[in-house]
């Protein structure tokens, strides 16, 4: 026993998501994980049925999997771009790799670590959601891979467009404009059929939605803010002391 008050760790910068919506392909819906339900006969998982109409804040990258050495799950820190930041992808061990994630794609994927977009969103009452996207939900579905054999976008595509392929992205209406995910387009590799969710641009929000969003996007903002400067204070106290003709930019 001690005559002294230990100090209990408080997470002072959490984050205002509380929802991480993970895409469930074969039961065509999203679902998140609950703790406070991890003892229900559900163990946590609760499924978000479409159809989802919610409006877009902001993207990041980020890596989450598995590891069969470690026996657990596997995860990073995010990153808004995967060519200028570095990327810490850790397990239950240590850190797996930390880099650019484009140089270091073998590593991670053979680790068991998959690409993840981190999308955050709002809801129409203003709740402030994450949608986990990997693969096809990012990737999109070509022609020759839909069982309806059209062109179907991910979220990349949808948000950004393709130069190469000639697709406008919808990034500029995403302001102002709901994003609704009504059903799902089907895809094949082999004998195996997927499914991704389908993005659809939505009506103009209104001025009520308008305010909400500010509020929400402030909430957002002020938790990257930390975010993003703790990365740094972290980069700066690992960072040996060096000279700048050394460093590679």
């Amino acid at each position: 026993m001690s005559r002294l008050t230990r100090p209990v760790t408080v997470n002072e910068n959490p984050n205002p998501a509380k929802k991480f919506l993970h895409w469930k392909s074969n039961d065509q819906c999203f679902e998140w994980f609950n703790k406070e339900l991890k003892n229900e006969k559900c163990k946590g998982k609760v499924k978000v049925e479409l159809p989802l109409k919610v409006l877009f804040l902001e993207h990041y990258h980020t890596v989450k999997g598995w590891s069969d050495s470690a026996n657990s799950g596997i995860w990073s820190n995010e990153v808004f771009s995967t060519i200028s930041e570095e990327i810490e992808v850790r397990n239950a061990n240590g850190v797996i790799v930390k880099g650019i994630y484009n140089q270091n794609k073998a590593t991670i994927n053979n680790a068991g670590g998959k690409y993840h977009r981190s999308v955050y969103c709002m809801t129409e009452d203003g709740e402030i959601i994450n949608l986990q996207l990997k693969g096809s939900a990012v990737g999109g579905i070509a022609e020759d891979k839909s069982v309806d054999g059209k062109l179907h976008l991910g979220w990349n595509a949808f948000h950004s467009g393709d130069k190469k392929k000639k697709i406008k992205g919808h990034s500029h209406l995403m302001d102002n404009q709901w994003i609704e995910i009504n059903g799902v387009a089907e895809g094949k590799s082999g004998a195996v059929k997927y499914c991704i969710p389908k993005f659809e641009m939505g009506e103009v929000i209104s001025r009520e939605t308008y305010a909400l969003a500010n509020e929400a996007a402030a909430r957002l903002q002020a938790y990257m803010d930390v975010y993003f400067d703790k990365e740094k204070e972290v980069e700066q106290e690992l960072e040996p002391v060096a000279n700048l003709d050394d460093l590679d930019f």
